[in-house]
């Protein structure tokens, strides 16, 4: 269950940081498809983020030892990729941003976020669970 968390957050993660992603050296491109590509199944990796980060904060704030922030970021990717679904407003697109950047306001800090959960991921791949 740990597993899926972490795979939740870097998966998830990567879904929302692309819009960053994409400016990077020669790999951009190639990873803005690998988004598009997985696009349509991150609800998914938006239901697995939410539902083990939920879980993982129940049983910490039952039996402890504490709250750990593995959960708090699952629970937020799974906000953030489910975001349309939940409220029916429509989520931010890079399409829709404007800069030169590609990508501003919300969905940078969306991206922002996005690599923080893929950092927080990784480290819950070498963290022990118990």
């Amino acid at each position: 269950m740990a597993l899926l968390l972490d795979l939740a957050n870097i998966v998830g993660g990567f879904l929302l940081a692309v819009a960053l992603l994409r400016l990077l050296p020669r790999v951009g491109d190639d990873l803005g498809r690998l988004a598009g590509r997985a696009a349509p199944i991150a609800w998914v990796v938006g239901v697995v983020a939410l539902v083990t980060g939920g879980y993982y904060l129940i049983v910490h704030l039952v039996s402890g030892p504490r709250v750990f922030h593995f959960e708090v970021v699952g629970i937020g990717v799974g906000l953030a990729l489910l975001w349309e679904r939940l409220t029916g407003r429509p989520a931010p697109r890079g399409e829709q941003a404007t800069g030169a950047t590609g990508a501003t306001g919300v969905r940078l800090l969306l991206a922002i976020f996005g690599l923080i959960a893929i950092v927080v991921g990784i480290q819950g791949l070498f963290t022990p669970d118990g």
